[in-house]
């Protein structure tokens, strides 16, 4: 292993990376540069975090916003293949990491950096997806994964490294629940969530009001979407981010948005997780409604193959790979159809398409109809079922 002088750390200031700054310093006699990457978690948690990585030992620290493009290239691209990992998971986590590992590189270039530096656990997907983007940008950079390394092996030994070396930590030992959120979604793990027996308690979430408390009336919102991207949220026209956000205020407090499910992590482990989506499921729902217009059957058969394989390279951390680029490239040309307005029903979370329309729609009243019509002959029917039926009966007969 070379000697490393100088290497940028993905920092958040929590009690993890607040402990791997100094941990660099005494263990690879390194300059440590903290970069932050501001997603859209808010305020609250990007508040003092320079200050923070300072008093921690950082020499630097770099905020960059990446909000809107998180949004408009990576959020609105995933969309477009209609991903959703083992049919549950909007991948919140998962479509962030790319984004920060690649504003990682480029920080650690500007500032001359040898070496790369993450606070993912060793049990973990992120430390998976965080490598892979390195290897593809950056295979000449070192990478240090501390939670591989040390010996701290618990919440309360990383407080007490801190305390030793009088370093200030908002964080505390009675911490229940790890948490990772973006401007798509908060994910909750650990607590009473390490057991999938118990339902969660209130406190776990956040973001969202319960169905229970979510308001008696419904609340109908309208998106504009043009070839797979929403681009308006009730007439109004807004950038990706700026929709986001504002679906995020309007579904929340109608409890839209909950998952709770036990995924397979990448690494052979299942896991259980809390996730909050509101936004993004209304997004979603509204996709979808235009889809069920515009494309034929094979196309939609199609599109599900692509979203099932792209919702496993985004979760595995494959985004700087030509995969990525072939099916993106397969889920822009179904997109191109992919324009109309959908009205959705917001209520006790649950949200239903309930209006519905496109130029570019496939659905005719006049083949639909239960009534007279004169495009469709019935007695044709009879035809096209023997012909599509033709193996199974050929197969039927063979047996005799």
């Amino acid at each position: 292993m070379r000697s490393i002088k100088k290497v940028v750390l993905a920092y958040s200031g929590g009690l993890d990376t607040s402990a791997i700054v100094p941990w660099l310093k005494e263990n690879y006699g390194c300059e440590v540069i903290a970069f932050v990457a501001d997603v859209g978690q808010g305020a609250e948690e990007l508040e003092g975090v320079e200050a923070k990585a300072i008093a921690s030992g950082a020499s630097e620290c770099y905020v960059v916003d990446l909000k809107d493009e998180m949004v408009s290239d990576y959020i609105y691209p995933t969309l477009k293949t209609g991903s959703i990992y083992e049919g549950t998971y909007l991948l919140g986590t998962s479509m962030a990491r790319p984004i920060i590992a690649k504003a990682q590189v480029e920080i650690a270039r500007k500032v001359g950096a040898d070496a790369l530096s993450h606070g993912c656990t060793g049990k973990g997907n992120d430390q998976v997806r965080f490598e892979s983007c390195f290897a593809a940008l950056a295979p000449d950079l070192q990478v240090i994964a501390p939670w591989r390394e040390w010996d701290l092996s618990s919440r309360e030994s990383l407080l007490d490294y801190l305390a030793e070396r009088n370093i200030p930590c908002s964080a505390s030992a009675t911490k229940i629940y790890s948490r990772d959120a973006n401007a798509w979604h908060i994910s909750h793990e650990g607590g009473e969530l390490e057991d999938p027996w118990c339902q969660p308690s209130e406190q776990v979430w956040t973001w969202t009001n319960s169905p229970e408390q979510a308001p008696n009336e419904p609340e109908f919102v309208t998106l504009n979407v043009v070839e797979g991207e929403v681009v308006a949220v009730n007439g109004e026209q807004l950038k990706p981010y700026d929709c986001l956000v504002k679906l995020n205020d309007i579904a929340s407090p109608h409890g839209v948005g909950r998952v709770d499910i036990v995924e397979n992590r990448l690494v052979g482990m299942k896991s259980r997780g809390c996730y909050e989506t509101p936004g993004g499921t209304v997004i979603m729902a509204a996709l979808q409604a235009i889809d069920e217009l515009v494309l034929d059957k094979a196309s939609r058969k199609w599109k599900e193959v692509l979203g099932g394989e792209f919702s496993h390279l985004v979760y595995d951390g494959r985004w700087f790979t030509p995969l990525k680029d072939s099916i993106l490239a397969g889920a822009e040309a179904l997109s191109t159809v992919a324009t109309g307005e959908v009205v959705l029903k917001l209520y006790k979370g649950q949200v239903t398409a309930v209006q519905k329309k496109s130029p570019n729609s496939l659905y005719s009243e006049d083949f639909a109809t239960f009534g007279a019509d004169d495009v469709y002959d019935q007695s044709h029917a009879e035809g096209f079922i023997r012909l599509f039926s033709l193996s199974s009966r050929i197969s039927a007969l063979a047996k005799k």
